[in-house]
Formats: C-alpha cells, sequence, structure tokens
C-alpha cells in the first residue's frame, strides 16, 4: 500500500475517484428513476463519433466529444419527447450511427493511433493534471445544478404529470438531465473508457435503489458504493498488472453479483 501510494500516477487516480464517484452516482441515480438507461447506453457508445472527428481533424478529443455527444442527447431528447413509441428504435439508430462515424473517421486519419482503445476501455492511471481538474470541476458543477433544481427533478423523476401542473417546467428539465448523461459521460470517458462508464452508471444505483427509500439517499449509497468499487478496482490493478478501467468494472459486477446473492438468501 505504501508502495501505491507514493507513486504520482497512483495519487492522480485516487484523487480521481470521489469526483467520478459522485458525478456517476448522481447522474447514474436520475438515469435508473426517469428509466433512461438506453439513453445513456447510446450516449456512451455514439460519444465515439466524437473521438473519431477530433483525431480526423487534429481537433482535441475532449472538446470534439463534449460537442459530438451533447448534439446526439439533444437529438435524443427530442425523438423521445416527439416520438416516444419509437424512441428506442431511434437512438439504437444513433448508436451505431455514432460508432460507426468513429471507427471510420479514425481508419482514415494519418498518424499514431494507438492509445484510441482508451478512449473505449480508460485508464484512470493515465489521467493528466487537466483530466483530473476537469474531473473535478465537472463534478462540482454537476453537484451544484442537481442542488439547485433538485425539488424539480425529483418531481420529474417520480411524476411528470404533477409536476407539470405543479407549474414545473418539465419538458425544459427534461432536457437538462439530458444535457448532464452527456457532460457525465464525455468527463469520465478517460478515466474508466466510453464503454465501460455504463457499469459505474447503472450497477450501483440499481443496488442503491433497492436500500433506500428517497433519491437524495440513494445517492450517497451509490456515492458510497461508487467509491469502494472504484478503490478496489485500483488495488486490482495495481497488484495483478491489469486494466484498471476493467478491474473498476468487474469489481462493481462481482459487487452486484454479492448483492444478488445475500438478497435471493435473505428472501429465503
Amino acid at each position: 500500500m505504501l508502495e501505491l501510494l507514493q507513486m504520482d500516477f497512483t495519487l492522480n487516480a485516487l484523487s480521481a475517484i470521489f469526483p467520478l464517484s459522485v458525478m456517476c452516482s448522481i447522474i447514474g441515480s436520475l438515469i435508473s428513476i426517469n428509466r433512461l438507461s438506453y439513453v445513456a447506453g447510446g450516449l456512451t457508445h455514439g460519444a465515439y463519433g466524437g473521438v473519431g472527428i477530433g483525431v480526423f481533424f487534429s481537433l482535441p478529443i475532449l472538446l470534439s466529444a463534449s460537442i459530438f455527444t451533447l448534439i446526439l442527447a439533444l437529438l435524443m431528447g427530442y425523438l423521445i419527447q416527439h416520438h416516444k413509441t419509437h424512441s428506442d428504435h431511434f437512438i439504437g439508430a444513433i448508436w451505431a450511427f455514432g460508432m460507426a462515424v468513429g471507427i471510420i473517421l479514425i481508419e482514415l486519419s494519418s498518424g499514431y493511433k494507438a492509445d484510441m482503445m482508451g478512449y473505449l476501455f480508460g485508464n484512470i492511471l493515465l489521467l493528466s493534471h487537466l483530466n483530473l481538474t476537469l474531473l473535478w470541476v465537472g463534478s462540482g458543477v454537476c453537484a451544484f445544478v442537481i442542488y439547485l433544481f433538485y425539488p424539480q427533478l425529483q418531481a420529474l423523476s417520480y411524476d411528470e404529470e404533477f409536476a407539470l401542473l405543479r407549474g414545473v417546467r418539465t419538458r425544459a428539465f427534461f432536457y437538462l438531465l439530458i444535457v448532464l448523461i452527456a457532460f457525465c459521460v464525455t468527463l469520465s470517458m478517460q478515466a474508466v473508457g466510453l464503454i465501460l462508464v455504463i457499469a459505474l452508471l447503472s450497477i450501483p444505483t440499481f443496488i442503491a435503489q433497492n436500500l433506500s427509500k428517497t433519491l437524495s439517499s440513494m445517492m450517497i449509497i451509490c456515492t458510497l458504493l461508487n467509491l469502494t468499487f472504484c478503490f478496489l478496482g485500483l488495488l486490482l490493478s495495481f497488484y495483478f498488472d491489469l486494466s484498471s478501467g476493467a478491474s473498476i468494472i468487474l469489481v462493481s459486477v462481482l459487487g452486484f453479483a454479492v448483492y444478488l446473492l445475500t438478497h435471493t438468501l435473505a428472501k429465503h
């Protein structure tokens, strides 16, 4: 453990765990309550198109991925609002489109491409000081926005019709939630990767939802679970020389399995 704490890249990774856990837990809880897991899945995969655009046009990848993911998020939000019956089909198409654009543009671009897998599977150990700062700032902004509009988002999440009758601008807050999901996905992609971030948004929230009675307690329990999974995943990655992102997700899935087993045994 002492050897682990003496390394700069490990300290950076440990510093990233808290903002990453807070952001994914807050947004993941809202995704779960609003049944928007398919939107989160579509954005995490579709964002790869933004990575491809950044590589092909030599743009900052975080910037290109953020703009591209935001456009996809707003498009998905529009389709959900106006074509609810078939929105899952549209989102599936957007999901595939984003991945295809990313892969094709990266193949067409010249130069070094070996680190492109990092955007899919991530490596929290390789976070730069800029990425770490953006993660902390992004997490703070996200938490502040949720705190500011918590009553409206809670009303939207549990009873949209009641919220509308009480004067809540449900459509505006729905789009705000969609934008926050896109924001979370792009900031998390370099830490755990676009493919793997969906697990941090979904696995702990499922466990927390069954252990809590309010949205706020769900967010707190989810944060504690994510912190635990990330820390144990980093230890596993360090001692066995494994991919950090995949190790975190592996620990999350094992935690999920343990919860399901104990929950099933408790029922009997």
